[in-house]
């Protein structure tokens, strides 16, 4: 392929570059159309076409070379020292400050130089923000301050973050994790509001009202720098004039008198270096000055404002070409809101220094219009500490409660209503500890019985339970004095359930109800042949069927 073709395929790498502003995307659409770009090994070697590569895209679009500049020195040769010890070769890239040459339109070149500098400092801002910094690549969601908002309170860089089914998007501060070390953000709000506030404003300003406006502010600026400019070439000129005096001074001198002429040798040597720091402090302020808009400049920026609009309203304008056009005229956008009064605050931060403020109320919270009634979510907490959600469920239903939608309760639905509000879920312990609540199975288990067993005692009031709710299982606490009740073997005082009738002349009713109140002492008695409750009586007393001595 013919030089032309090279030619051809630099002049599209950096017309992709204008359009899309990355140098990643520049690549990922030479990839998707198949183009190739050319390789040359070495100097006056044969040139090769390859498939782009994100390193080659990047090289062409921050060679100087191609602008027509011509560099020495980017790099520098050092040798250094491995963790071994060992002297290793390395080449390092060096910053622009640090070249030996650089001469600007030495040669024609694809771009001009300012386009050139203004590619570089689109790139930069494309690479990842420092901690706390604005910037970064434009990206595809719908959160048009991405990169551009900042925190009122604390004065970090903003977070993007999209919920919910419609991935709305939103802003978030993580200031307080940074600082308090705490789980927390320093400011959370949907961005909705936010992105329509700032979009109204950007639109205003683009109309020829507004267009004006702003031009007029830009031309008083220009005159505010063009003041500030003057008083620092004023002080150019005053360290001119103190060098130029401390100069005539030091050649005025007699040379014989050394102790003389070695300090005003050294006061001139100051004055010198003074001007030297007074002029480089000038140039770098005059390369920040913007460039004077033109009358005819002017008039075109008028009739362009209404296009802009248009573009921005535009059904095939992408939130990505959104972004571009708020990033060419916006520096950024400090967000400070008000909980109390449900209120935000927006700064917009326009290139060139004008501000614009933004007083933004916020939708105040209120509750779902559809919830789950205060009873039930109060009945919860209290059973969430004590069973499972698959047991919950099945009281809540037996007790005919209904979901706010109206539905049965499962497992799923008891905890995402715990989860919703923010309730623990029941951890089971490994094993029974002193006094501990279990349910009749797990007592069962321990006390050596059978669940039914367990269930008649509980009825007939031998041992005491515990219910939460109507509905809820039964649970015992086992204390040492239950487990002392179940046993293999009883005292010749304690008798079986139809002695213990006899001797006391009562119903088995009356002996339960004693047993009950505690005047009789009862155990289970888990071996032999009569086993079951034993009850102790003191005190045998005679009854009629005795024979009377």
């Amino acid at each position: 392929m013919s030089r032309s073709g090279s030619t051809s395929a630099i002049r599209q790498v950096f017309a992709h570059f204008a359009e899309t502003g990355s140098a990643r995307r520049v690549w990922l659409g030479f990839r998707s159309e198949g183009l190739k770009v050319p390789l040359q090994m070495h100097q006056g070697g044969e040139i090769r076409w390859v498939e782009a590569s994100y390193t080659a895209i990047h090289r062409v679009l921050t060679n100087p070379a191609y602008a027509g500049a011509y560099v020495y020195g980017r790099t520098r040769h050092e040798i250094v020292l491995d963790a071994a010890g060992q002297r290793k070769k390395r080449v390092r890239h060096v910053p622009r400050a640090e070249w030996q040459v650089l001469i600007p339109e030495h040669h024609p070149g694809f771009i001009d130089w300012q386009t050139y500098e203004a590619n570089q400092e689109r790139i930069a801002r494309n690479t990842r923000p420092g901690p706390h910094q604005a910037g970064g690549a434009v990206r595809e969601g719908s959160a048009l301050l991405q990169g551009l908002a900042r925190c009122g309170h604390c004065g970090r860089r903003m977070h993007t973050h999209y919920r919910g089914r419609n991935a709305s998007p939103g802003y978030h501060c993580p200031g307080k994790v940074l600082v308090e070390n705490r789980g927390v953000y320093c400011l959370n709000i949907g961005g909705i509001q936010i992105d329509e506030a700032v979009t109204r404003t950007f639109v205003a300003a683009l109309e020829p009202a507004g267009l004006a406006a702003t031009l007029a502010a830009a031309e008083r600026l220009e005159a505010e720098r063009e003041g500030a400019l003057k008083q620092w070439r004023l002080g150019v000129e005053r360290a001119n004039y103190e060098a130029q005096r401390a100069e005539r001074r030091y050649r005025a001198v007699d040379p014989d008198n050394r102790l003389v002429a070695r300090g005003l040798e050294r006061e001139w040597e100051e004055r010198l270096r003074a001007l030297e720091t007074a002029k480089l402090e000038l140039e770098r302020r005059e390369k920040q000055r913007p460039r004077v808009i033109s009358p005819a400049e002017r008039d075109r920026l008028l009739a362009l404002g209404p296009d802009l609009a248009a573009v921005w309203n535009a059904p095939t304008t992408t939130p990505r070409d959104r972004k571009e056009l708020l990033r060419t005229l916006i520096e950024d956008v400090t967000i400070k809101v008000d909980r109390d009064k449900a209120a935000a605050h927006l700064t917009l931060h326009w290139k060139g220094g004008a501000l614009n403020e933004i007083d933004l109320a916020l939708p105040r919270s209120r509750p779902a219009t559809v919830r789950t009634d205060e009873d039930t979510i109060a009945l919860l907490r209290r059973l969430a500490a004590h069973y499972l959600d698959s047991v919950i469920a099945g009281i809540l239903n037996r007790q005919g409660r209904a979901t706010a939608y109206g539905h049965r309760f499962t497992a799923g639905r008891v905890g995402n209503l715990r989860r919703h509000w923010g309730i623990p879920c029941f951890e089971p312990t490994a094993g029974a500890s002193e006094g501990e609540l279990m349910t009749i199975k797990k007592s069962a288990v321990v006390l050596g019985v059978a669940p039914s067993t367990i269930h008649r005692l509980l009825n007939d009031g031998i041992i005491a339970g515990e219910q939460l709710t109507p509905g809820a299982p039964w649970r015992i606490r086992l204390t040492k004095n239950l487990k002392d009740r179940f046993n293999g073997d009883a005292g010749e005082d304690f008798l079986p359930m139809r002695e213990a009738m006899r001797a006391l002349g009562v119903s088995r009713q009356t002996v339960l109800q004693r047993v009950k109140r505690g005047e009789l002492a009862a155990v289970h008695v888990m071996r032999g042949k009569q086993k079951g409750l034993r009850i102790k009586v003191i005190g045998r007393q005679p009854n009629l069927f005795d024979a009377i001595a």
